[in-house]
């Protein structure tokens, strides 16, 4: 499964289905392979950031720099797990988990009002000002029970986002 020229065995897609809690089916998985494939421009058995911005819907992604620092060196199981994030059987748990690195940019497992503030930054671009953004985020967080001088942890993700009806799915084509 290194080295991308290899054809997956029955055992590669097993190994990556339990590796990913069975959200795609072994088909699903092949035609992820061959996807993987594609995006591994030079057979390196990893796919680097350069190659996923090559995939127009990932490169005009507001938050694709967010999202490069977690794909960038991926292999092909890690890039699977990456893309179960996003699929309707997917738990909630395991989206929101996605969700919270995410706005964990650092990786201390701490959420401030800044590293909010910088996705809504993302997101908005110059759809509203900067003191729209901080009012905004500001009430919030207020309404959820917090401040701006809170620092978030995942159970505090869990417990604002635990009871949405969280959409985050992308389909997976079969070949």
């Amino acid at each position: 499964m290194g080295n991308t020229s290899s054809m997956l065995t029955q055992y590669d897609i097993e190994e990556v289905q339990e590796h990913c809690n069975h959200v795609f089916s072994q088909q699903e998985i092949v035609s992820l392979y061959h996807r993987f494939c594609q995006l591994d421009r030079n057979s390196s058995g990893f796919i680097s950031g350069d190659e996923f911005l090559s995939v127009p819907e990932f490169a005009v992604n507001p938050l694709s720099q967010r999202l490069l620092r977690m794909l960038d060196g991926l292999n092909f199981k890690e890039f699977v797990a990456f893309l179960s994030a996003f699929s309707p059987r997917t738990s909630l748990q395991h989206k929101i988990e996605f969700i919270f690195k995410v706005y964990d940019f650092d990786s201390n497992g701490k959420v401030t009002f800044d590293d909010i503030l910088n996705v809504l930054r993302d997101l908005t671009g110059s759809f509203m000002s900067e003191q729209q953004r901080q009012k905004v985020l500001a009430r919030v967080l207020e309404e959820a029970g917090y401040t701006k001088d809170s620092s978030l942890v995942l159970s505090d993700f869990m417990k604002i986002l635990g009871n949405s009806d969280l959409k985050m799915e992308v389909e997976v084509p079969i070949d």
